[in-house]
């Protein structure tokens, strides 16, 4: 991506000079999907301090990215489920709404006057639970948007999937708002 890929087939613009020479047709880039496949949950965590280093730095050279955010910044948090086929794709699972996928969570950051830029994400089973992992994401997201410039008011928003004492309690320690949607229930 950082050569100017976007799609699994532009993997060619990683590919040595000499491979039209030695070979005919196309040759497909499995070397990208066992090097994905190799990854540990420590090589991911440090992918994502990488990503997140360079929003940080981003947001340091280009301050329209983030504008306003020093004000008023809104940090928002979601789980979505990614659809995938067959039962080999390793981590899917059926999720709550009876789809095979994957389960990935997003934090983006945001101003009333500059779009969501994603701070960081995380990939789950398909089969858990959207809140978790949620409680320390949120934590590690608002020292991200700390770092990028939010130095006012932060105010964390989800939806009623995130409605926990202990993602509440996250948001507070870590000196933010928030604006969560209260589950409709008995309890409640």
């Amino acid at each position: 991506m950082v050569a100017g890929a976007d799609s699994i087939e532009d993997l060619d613009v990683i590919r040595h000079g000499g491979m039209r020479r030695l070979f005919t047709g196309l040759r497909a880039p499995s070397t990208c999907g066992s090097w994905l496949r190799g990854f540990t949950h420590g090589h991911v965590r440090q992918l994502s301090s990488v990503a997140s280093e360079a929003v940080v730095r981003l947001a340091g050279r280009v301050p329209s990215l983030l504008a306003g955010v020093e004000g008023l910044a809104f940090l928002d948090i979601d789980a979505k489920i990614k659809e995938t086929y067959g039962r080999g794709k390793q981590g899917s699972g059926f999720a709550y709404n009876g789809v095979r996928g994957l389960n990935h969570l997003i934090a983006t950051l945001s101003s009333p006057v500059c779009a969501p830029v994603i701070l960081t994400a995380r990939l789950r089973g398909g089969n858990c639970d959207s809140r978790r992992g949620a409680a320390s994401m949120i934590t590690e997201a608002i020292g991200l948007a700390r770092r990028a410039g939010a130095t006012g008011v932060i105010v964390v928003r989800a939806d009623s999937a995130f409605f926990t004492g202990p993602i509440i309690a996250a948001i507070r320690r870590a000196g933010a708002y928030f604006s969560v949607t209260a589950q409709k229930n008995a309890a409640v």
